[in-house]
């Protein structure tokens, strides 16, 4: 209808979209599928065709070898074609990745990962999906509810649980700590005593447990010695005894315990708290238990050890890393609460982003839940991982490198050049060889000479670690194809390259000790 007075203007014409050029061609939209799809072919072809052809680990690379290749590349001058700029990646990473598919990888918690989740990884990254608010995730958001609520009740966390994904277990412990920080403050005063309040704070660990949880006391500003570790049994496993005689000085002291740090498989023994006991402690104490299982999670779907977790449901929050022991791609983590309203204290309501409205409109933002805005849809990788295997035969996968570790175990106790510090409950094994005779003075050298000359030849990665002062070697099994004669196969080259160190060194044809 045309208001009086009101002049008519023609509108303008349809915008003639712009001709291609060839920086558009590499956008992926519904003009460029065709594209995308012989690149992504090439791309996994050459990984393929690498993984197919790699007969070892690592090629034994150094810095100071790769770094000039690096180095010598213009980024400010691009090859232009996909085919070159896979060549030159094989050249700088490719070939000198290290692979932890590879059945005599045995150093860090790093694990092969199932076919499911890097179909999962290659769609996630095609739409990009953001997790942060509803409107940029839409299904995504829901994925990621229902696994956290799929993950809590195997915990057994109870109907107030949640949860949220994070980067890994040291973000979910970083978080698991500032809600325990923020309720602890809360119960002493709140913002007005908030002061005097965090210098009281402490947080008590295991003496065997992650590092992350001294990183994550600094980064929440707490008090140099904020953390108490608590000291370990022969087992290498919390002390409950210690713990109550800690947490009752703390209370004599003035001090508060914000938390006490349970481990469900710890880096270097692969053991497991006594959590059933502690859970009473925490209880007894009114103080906030957080379970660390990044390692131990894999628990969860076993068909024959899940029993190893008990008392696990009685923590306040528990951090778990799917990409360790639920043998998927990095990254994929999350931190679990028995009690959802303690999220609150990761909230932020942003006018741009999640307003408080949108609480009020039921609007499920992951956001509010988490540390991080921009995340990255890695839940389903986890989702189409149980939709295509199944539960089951995730944890039947972990229960063979378990299995494996006991083996090695056993070969180690049996062998005399060897001896090893304690079983574990998941699939580590620390030891070092133990020279004879006047060599034994040379037990710390020739085990770091061992794992270097090792790590050189690419044969095989260990991992090292210290162990009462004394260094030691570390198989972290997390691949079901390693076997029993790959275990044995690599504990006779760490023999060879140890024994060779200590005759060279006592007969005095080395100089200097391995640095």
């Amino acid at each position: 209808m045309k208001l009086p007075g009101a002049t008519v203007q023609a509108l303008p014409t349809a915008a003639v979209p712009a001709p291609a050029t060839a920086d558009r061609a590499h956008l992926f939209t519904a003009g460029s599928v065709a594209h995308y799809r012989r690149v992504l072919a090439d791309g996994i072809d050459r990984v393929a065709e690498r993984v197919a052809a790699t007969d070892r680990p690592f090629t034994g690379v150094t810095p100071q070898d790769l770094a000039p290749r690096i180095a010598g590349i213009d980024l400010d001058r691009p090859l232009g074609d996909t085919g070159a700029a896979l060549d030159e990646l094989q050249d700088v990473y490719l070939r000198d990745a290290v692979y932890f598919h590879h059945p005599r990888y045995l150093a860090h918690l790093n694990c092969p990962v199932v076919i499911p989740a890097l179909l999962g990884e290659a769609v996630l990254s095609a739409v990009n999906s953001s997790m942060d608010t509803w409107d940029q995730s839409a299904g995504g958001t829901l994925i990621e509810r229902r696994l956290i609520d799929w993950t809590v009740d195997r915990v057994g966390l109870g109907p107030a649980a949640d949860g949220v994904f994070t980067s890994g277990g040291t973000q979910s412990n970083l978080q698991a700590m500032l809600l325990a920080r923020e309720e602890a403050v809360a119960a002493d005063g709140g913002a007005a005593a908030r002061p005097e309040a965090l210098s009281r704070l402490r947080v008590l660990t295991s003496a065997a447990g992650h590092f992350s949880v001294q990183k994550a006391a600094k980064l929440l500003g707490l008090a140099a010695d904020a953390v108490v570790a608590v000291g370990t049994d022969a087992d290498r496993r919390m002390r409950t005894d210690e713990l109550a005689r800690e947490i009752d000085r703390c209370r004599r002291e003035g001090l508060r315990v914000m938390a006490v740090v349970a481990t469900a498989g710890t880096t270097d023994f692969g053991t497991i708290d006594p959590l059933p006991q502690i859970a009473d402690i925490c209880a007894a104490a009114g103080v906030w238990l957080h379970v660390d299982a990044a390692y131990g999670c894999g628990l969860l779907v076993s068909p024959t050890r899940r029993h190893l977790l008990d008392g696990i449901e009685r923590a306040d929050s528990v951090t778990v890393d799917y990409h360790k022991s639920f043998f998927q791609p990095v990254s994929s983590s999350a931190l679990l609460v028995r009690d959802r309203r303690v999220l609150r204290h990761a909230t932020w309501h942003a006018d741009y982003l999640n307003p408080a409205r949108a609480v009020e409109q039921r609007i499920p933002n992951q956001v509010d839940k988490s540390i991080q805005t921009t995340r990255r849809f890695d839940a389903l990788k986890l989702w189409l991982t149980l939709r295509i295997m199944g539960p089951d035969a995730v944890g039947a996968l972990f229960d063979e490198v378990i299995d494996r570790a006991a083996a090695a175990w056993q070969l180690l106790t049996e062998d005399p050049r060897f001896e090893v510090v304690t079983r574990s409950q998941l699939s580590t094994v620390v030891f070092r060889y133990l020279p004879s005779g006047p060599g034994r003075a040379l037990v710390d050298e020739a085990n770091l000479y061992a794992r270097e000359a090792l790590a050189a030849s690419g044969a095989a990665l260990v991992a090292g670690t210290t162990v009462d002062g004394a260094h030691h070697l570390k198989f972290t099994l997390l691949n079901p194809e390693t076997t029993v004669d790959d275990i044995a196969h690599v504990l006779d080259l760490i023999a060879e390259h140890a024994g060779w160190y200590v005759r060279t060194r006592t007969a005095g044809e080395l100089s200097c000790p391995i640095r």
